[in-house]
């Protein structure tokens, strides 16, 4: 039985079958247990932990994920790199469905979600001027390309509180900000992963254009469960794929996220 992982997945319940001699751990951390079971297995040489964020009956809205105890469960199994494929709405009318954008910026407008694991007896401040890993981006990026999607390099996601989908106005104005996808899920996790010195790579797959950018009555959530799931066997090979990608050593400025500060780590 694999009881470690150097990379995670958090992902959809579609991504199971990315693992072999896949096992099933159950944990709890400081601040509960995981969104579900954590599975373990190789994809390759690779070890790899999944957790589906919003387990895998689908019970968690983006509002009310253990955000905090899913990276924190991922560390404790030894998880020093993380993928997070997710649907997004296009803000760009350029960027169709079945794009993919692989974010370098994002922009936090969600409300009352717990961002930090130092919350507690004193004020720590970790550098957050580039959310995600430029090592993971660059694999992902090179992966995607070769896989032949319609690939996206850089580009700012904006996190909305969810679950509802964003106004006609809202959508707009974001647009006019030069932002270029929304989605619900990216944002606590990207501050998490850096407190714990993770790295953390978005893999943003296009399922629709925002309310705002075409006209329209906008999308359902249906529709983007059903585009999710027609594209879900080629993303989890994007996903497979990217895992062999990622470099055996980190070299990136993730790995110095904590210099000089302390946080009780597994």
């Amino acid at each position: 039985m694999v009881t470690r992982a150097d990379i995670g997945v958090l992902g959809g319940s579609g991504f199971y079958s990315l693992l072999d001699d896949a096992e099933e751990i159950e944990l709890d951390t400081p601040y509960g247990p995981p969104s579900d079971v954590v599975t373990v297995g190789h994809i390759g040489s690779r070890s790899v932990a999944f957790i589906p964020r919003h387990g895998r009956d689908h019970r968690f809205p983006p509002h009310r994920i253990p955000y905090r105890a899913n990276l924190w469960a991922l560390r404790k199994l030894g998880v020093r790199q993380v993928l997070a494929p997710s649907a997004v709405g296009s803000l760009r009318a350029e960027y169709g469905p079945g794009a993919m954008v692989i974010p370098d910026q994002l922009v936090d407008r969600t409300s009352g979600r717990v961002q930090t694991y130092y919350d507690a007896d004193r004020a720590i401040h970790v550098s957050f001027a580039d959310p995600y890993c430029p090592s993971g981006r660059s694999a992902a990026v090179e992966t995607a390309r070769k896989g032949g999607w319609e690939t996206v390099d850089g580009g700012t996601l904006v996190v909305i509180e969810g679950p509802r989908f964003s106004t006609r106005a809202e959508s707009q104005w974001y647009a006019g900000n030069g932002w270029s996808i929304v989605g619900m899920t990216g944002f606590p996790e990207a501050i998490l992963a850096r407190e714990l010195a993770l790295c953390y790579t978005s893999l943003s797959l296009v399922t629709d254009h925002d309310a705002g950018v075409e006209a329209g009555q906008g999308v359902t959530h249906d529709e983007v469960l059903e585009f999710f799931a027609q594209n879900v066997t080629r993303m989890r090979t994007l996903v497979s794929d990217t895992v062999q990608a990622l470099p055996d050593k980190r070299t990136c400025p993730c790995v110095s996220a904590l210099d000089g500060f302390s946080l009780e780590l597994p």
